[in-house]
């Protein structure tokens, strides 16, 4: 593994691990976070994605929603999560997971739908697998196994899921591959289903509906260029929006702050773990980096 610091006596850094090579279940990404006794606390920026945390340090990781109610322990977070939603602590470790909406229908064992945007207790979806995955995790003596100890899990659960529809998975892949882009009419057209079709299935099983589907995987693609110092009116105009103007109206809307805000609060961190200079087949890698969670496991 290699280590790489960045402005280590800053207050606001994390540690952040991450294995070598992607996972085996398509739509699932996984991150090791750390961070010690100073302590931490910034907003989660949405993305089109679900989230999960798993604590498995001293201390547990704090999120704070949007109607002011405090989470600990294992948590899941639906898609587009985010805005007012905060996360703090000190002396954290844990396993963040990001899972598109199509994975998570099977490795979760619930509909996005069902999620809706609030943070829900892992320990409500899954009884008490998830205090036994979460003792287990714990108990590792690295994170080379903790990774392939998840991935073992979510192999498990995926094989055993009901995965969403092929004409769902296939429009979701559509929407993401075009950055949101893509006529939600088009992709009834080429489905041959009616519009009114394609948003009820696709709103149950995704947990958005595809109009703002799309929004949100364009909302993403815009933040994370703007956190890579990209101009906004070029950001703009290559995520299909009709000005800088309106990005900056679905920033605020997405995020509850400035374009210039948000890019500030997370740019180290995207920057760190988006650079393709930073893989390393040996072994995971060592990040720490401003962080802005949601955004450390693009």
């Amino acid at each position: 593994m290699r280590l790489i610091a960045h402005e280590r006596g800053d207050a606001a850094v994390w540690d952040v691990v991450r294995p070598a090579r992607p996972s085996r279940v398509a739509g699932v990404t996984m991150a090791g976070f750390l961070r010690g006794a100073a302590p931490a606390d910034h907003r989660v920026v949405p993305h089109a994605a679900v989230m999960l945390a798993l604590d498995l340090g001293p201390a547990p990781l704090i999120v704070d929603d949007a109607d002011g109610r405090r989470h600990r322990g294992g948590l899941v977070a639906g898609p587009g999560l985010g805005g007012a939603v905060r996360v703090r602590g000190e002396n954290v470790e844990c396993l963040h997971v990001r899972l598109t909406p199509v994975a998570a229908r099977a490795v979760l064992g619930v509909d996005p739908a069902d999620l809706g945007s609030a943070v829900v207790a892992l320990d409500d979806l899954w009884g008490r697998q998830a205090s036994r995955i979460r003792e287990r995790l714990a108990d590792t003596s690295s994170w080379e196994e903790r990774f392939a100890l998840a991935e073992a899990l979510f192999v498990h659960r995926r094989a055993a899921g009901a995965p969403v529809e092929p004409e769902v998975a296939w429009a979701w892949q559509r929407i993401a591959a075009s950055g949101g882009r893509v006529r939600v009419d088009r992709l009834a057209a080429e489905l041959g289903w009616s519009r009114k079709r394609l948003w009820s299935r696709f709103h149950a099983q995704i947990g958005l509906p595809p109009k703002r589907a799309a929004r949100l995987v364009r909302f993403d693609r815009a933040a994370h260029r703007l956190a890579e110092g990209r101009d906004p009116a070029r950001v703009a105009a290559d995520g299909g929006y009709t000005d800088q103007s309106h990005l900056h109206r679905d920033v605020v809307a997405f995020a509850g702050t400035t374009p210039a805000a948000m890019a500030d609060e997370s740019r180290r961190a995207t920057a760190a773990l988006t650079d393709p200079a930073l893989t390393d087949p040996a072994g995971p890698q060592w990040i720490s980096a401003r962080p802005s969670w949601t955004m450390c496991t693009r």
